[in-house]
């Protein structure tokens, strides 16, 4: 399974299988988070085997919550964006391996997350959670890209594309409050979603790019 089916077949999905996640499959995650943490500069920390990270409700609504990654990292101006970004990449990877997930951002335990992080000075906001899935979930109501987009002239086809991904990205209350803008090869993304927007906007920023191709374009405010 390639990212860019991993965009279409992900669902969320909150109660799961009592069923372990197999070495061989916790340890191709392992090395993803890794890689996404050298890049980023984040400590993105998978926990097998424990619910600690999730709150009370979070707890109640679910089930079988047995594997989570911590979202995790040094504090900073960007680090909400950062997280939504490579979380994404985390979260669609374990997809493609299988994996089902839901994103934790609002009902989490930061203090049972924290005794799993070995360095200090980190800031965690949210989890997310991966295993087997009961079902695979259904799709979410979705916004209509002529709601959320604009492109000055004919939208070429990877602009469509990358708006079709963003589409299906999970956002905090199912706002998609996103506007995203093209002219030529310059894009613009904005996300209004209020506490949420840092890490709605990386989400949106990992979907964009993975339907688009980062090759066809150039962020006119990367981050």
């Amino acid at each position: 399974m390639t990212m860019q089916e991993a965009i279409r077949q992900r669902h969320m999905v909150r109660k799961y299988l009592k069923q372990p996640i197999p070495e061989e499959v916790a340890a191709r995650l392992q090395a993803r988070l890794e890689e996404d943490n050298q890049t980023s500069g984040l400590c993105l920390t998978l926990v097998t085997g424990n619910s600690d990270g999730l709150g009370a409700m979070a707890k109640l609504i679910s089930k079988n919550v047995n594997h989570y990654i911590i979202l995790a990292g040094p504090d900073g101006p960007d680090l909400d964006e950062k997280l939504g970004y490579w979380g994404a990449d985390a979260m669609l990877f374990a997809q493609t391996l299988g994996l089902n997930s839901w994103w934790v951002g609002g009902m989490f335990n930061a203090k049972g997350a924290a005794k799993h992080l070995a360095g200090t000075g980190l800031r965690i906001n949210g989890v997310i959670v991966v295993g087997y899935g009961a079902t695979q979930g259904t799709p979410h109501k979705s916004k209509t890209a002529a709601e959320i987009s604009s492109y000055d002239g004919a939208a070429p086809r990877w602009f469509q594309d990358g708006v079709s991904a963003l589409l299906l990205a999970p956002t905090a209350l199912n706002k998609q409050a996103y506007r995203i803008r093209g002219e030529g090869n310059n894009v613009t993304l904005t996300c209004d979603s209020g506490h949420f927007a840092g890490i709605d906007l990386g989400i949106g920023r990992f979907h964009f790019e993975t339907g688009a191709g980062k090759d066809n374009f150039e962020w006119a405010e990367p981050f």
